[in-house]
């Protein structure tokens, strides 16, 4: 098709909207969405779209539509469905299956009564037998307020045309047609638009920086490699709402001079990859991308580039070093890549939720965004939240919420009457918060006070069954691999911390390995090349900050007070308990549990391997580990 201007794209908003609201001219009778995340697949989506759509056919109905969507977020109720009807409150089922859905279409859809027992409220016990209670009622979407995730669940992200319908591309259009380039820096500014990648600076400022450089060619990059364990913030947008990155980054391009852009996103997220080249695609054939958008002499084009697969690459120095097809590896700054960065040209980078914000800021204006937040850290925070929580999944906050509000309303609470020990955010970079800190309001600068960071947004959620001195060596072990080795205090230094802490959990250390592993840390944070090295520590010296007792109890006691250490743990059969029914002897593979039936038995500590199989397997809870 011809290259729209802008006064046909508000034409095409008008005609989209029409198509996806049911009960409209033009529109469907009823429009079903589908969770078809990479969580929604996952959990068995593909079977429940399949059903939707031979039951609706089998009954004649054309009128109804039925799309994929992004992201809904409550992920431990996927597979989701949700219905959209004249008239009424959007309905959630959650759970569903195959035959599930062909009962929500005779029922709901042929005869409009919903199915109680499949909505959120019958699954979560939030609303009395019989009772629809939509999603948005329920505790996990009261404190929420989405913005970079608005469009997430909510469109079919390989639609550009519904893309459009919700405001798509006007930020652009106005920009171009109303702006100059310094126009919307400075609505960046105002707005208090921080990074989400991790160091949380002033985005407008950093474009500011690339604007005011002279060059030849200058280049946006979006930083989709999302690596952190636990993290799937932007895998999530980029699968939900495609569209909103290459906006941003054409946007991005006009505020600061640049022509030319590159999305730098994992390989291993292949629907990810997948909507963005479509949407790429469909930008190009609208004429939002390419030559002369909106008829304004303004050119942007955008590519992808698959990462190399190397947490490193999400550091910004190494990622554009792998787009230029070499090693990624972190170059000293300065220069910094506002001066001298992709291609040894200017460059502006930031992450895929930093950019998902932008166009509502430029449409809505920095007033919309700076309301919500805190003085210094202003609107809203996206997390994956993750561990041990009843509601996992994607939430997006305002900036300052309570990590209690987090763990207690939104995610529901610890399970199985489980205490809440500690919540570790921003990853192998990040700190762990303490319980005695869960009051903390969560922002950059709070974060940073307390010894932990925001990071890109994973949030787990540790109980007392976790042992912090094994949480401490997980991320370390992950940071220990991925390290390039390109300089030697994170190449050398994070492996002897790796070792001392093996020693620790081992219980072969000794006091003054303590004060050694610190001490590392420290010399490894101040003189490492680049943020890996530099934040690599963080988890050893957050723990050992909140939680000494329990380096001191592997150490002085040769225990871990969690009991998962394996080398320290010890298991016991409770002779009041035991009823000498042999199963703990025929489930062990050493042999180490005599005894005779009926008779209480005992454990060889000598052969145990503790593997955990007898306590698994006895009914009594006669056998414990200590």
């Amino acid at each position: 098709m011809n290259a729209l201007t802008f006064n046909e794209l508000l034409a095409l908003q008008t005609k989209a909207q029409a198509q996806m609201e049911p009960g409209r001219a033009g529109g469907p009778a009823v429009r079903i969405v589908v969770g078809y995340a990479t969580c929604g697949i996952a959990a068995g989506a593909k079977p429940v779209l399949q059903a939707l759509k031979r039951e609706l056919e089998s009954l004649g109905r054309g009128d109804v539509l039925v799309e994929e969507t992004g992201c809904i977020g409550m992920c431990q109720y996927e597979p989701i469905v949700e219905l959209y009807a004249p008239g009424q409150p959007k309905t959630t089922y959650v759970r569903m299956n195959a035959e599930k859905a062909a009962r929500m279409v005779h029922s709901h859809v042929a005869n409009g009564v919903v199915v109680a027992d499949y909505t959120i409220g019958a699954a979560t016990g939030e609303a009395p037998a019989g009772a629809v209670l939509p999603l948005t009622d329920t505790g996990f979407y009261k404190k929420q307020r989405r913005i970079a995730l608005r469009n997430c669940g909510v469109i079919d992200p390989e639609s550009i045309d519904q893309y459009i319908a919700m405001e798509g591309y006007q930020a652009l259009g106005k920009a171009l047609t109303e702006l100059q380039p310094g126009d919307v820096i400075q609505i960046l500014k105002d707005s208090g638009l921080r990074g989400r990648g991790g160091g949380g600076f002033p985005t407008g400022l950093k474009w500011s920086f690339t604007a005011a450089n002279a060059a030849d060619q200058k280049y946006v990059v979006c930083n989709a490699d999302e690596g952190d364990p636990g993290a799937f913030m932007d895998r999530s947008v980029l699968e939900g709402d495609p569209h909103a990155v290459v906006e941003a980054m054409a946007l991005c391009g006009y505020a600061t001079g640049a022509t030319e852009g590159y999305v730098y996103v994992r390989a291993e997220y292949p629907i990810a990859v997948k909507h963005l080249e479509r949407a790429i695609a469909q930008a190009k054939e609208y004429g939002l991308l390419g030559k002369n958008i909106f008829g304004t002499g303004f050119d942007f084009d955008l590519h992808i580039r698959l990462g190399a697969g190397a947490f490193v690459c999400g550091e910004e120095t190494a990622l554009m070093t792998s787009i230029e097809g070499k090693r990624g590896e972190p170059r000293p700054r300065p220069p910094y890549p506002a001066v001298k960065g992709l291609f040894a040209k200017p460059t502006t980078e930031n992450n895929v939720e930093t950019f998902a914000n932008v166009p509502q800021i430029i449409l809505h204006g920095a007033e919309y965004f700076n309301a919500m937040g805190t003085e210094k850290s202003k609107g809203t925070k996206v997390f994956a939240l993750g561990g041990k929580i009843s509601n996992t999944g994607l939430v997006e906050i305002p900036m300052g919420t309570t990590l209690r509000e987090i763990i207690e309303e939104i995610g529901g609470g610890i399970p199985n009457g489980k205490r809440f020990k500690a919540a570790q955010t921003g990853g192998p970079s990040g700190g762990c918060i303490p319980e005695t800190l869960i009051d903390t309001p969560i922002d950059y600068d709070n974060l940073t006070a307390i010894g932990s960071m925001m990071g890109s947004g994973g949030l787990i959620v540790m109980d007392e069954d976790n042992c912090m001195v094994d949480i401490a060596r997980f991320f370390l072990d992950f940071t220990v691999d991925e390290s390039c080795g390109k300089c030697s205090p994170c190449r050398i230094g994070t492996k002897r911390m790796m070792e001392l802490l093996d020693k620790i959990t081992e219980g072969k250390a000794a006091m003054a390995d303590l004060d050694k592993l610190e001490e590392l840390a420290y010399h490894i944070k101040e003189n490492s090349l680049c943020g890996l090295g530099q934040t690599a520590p963080n988890p050893v010296l957050a723990t050992m900050k909140h939680f000494r007792h329990e380096y001191e109890a592997h150490v002085l006691e040769k225990k871990c007070p969690a009991g998962v250490c394996k080398a320290l743990l010890r298991y016991f059969i409770l002779p009041e308990k035991c009823k000498g029914c042999t199963a703990c002897a025929r489930v062990c593979p050493v042999g180490a549990i005599s005894g005779s039936v009926k008779q209480v038995h005992v454990i060889d500590r000598d052969k145990c391997i503790k593997c955990g199989a007898c306590e698994s397997t006895c009914k009594f809870a006669a056998i414990v580990k200590k």
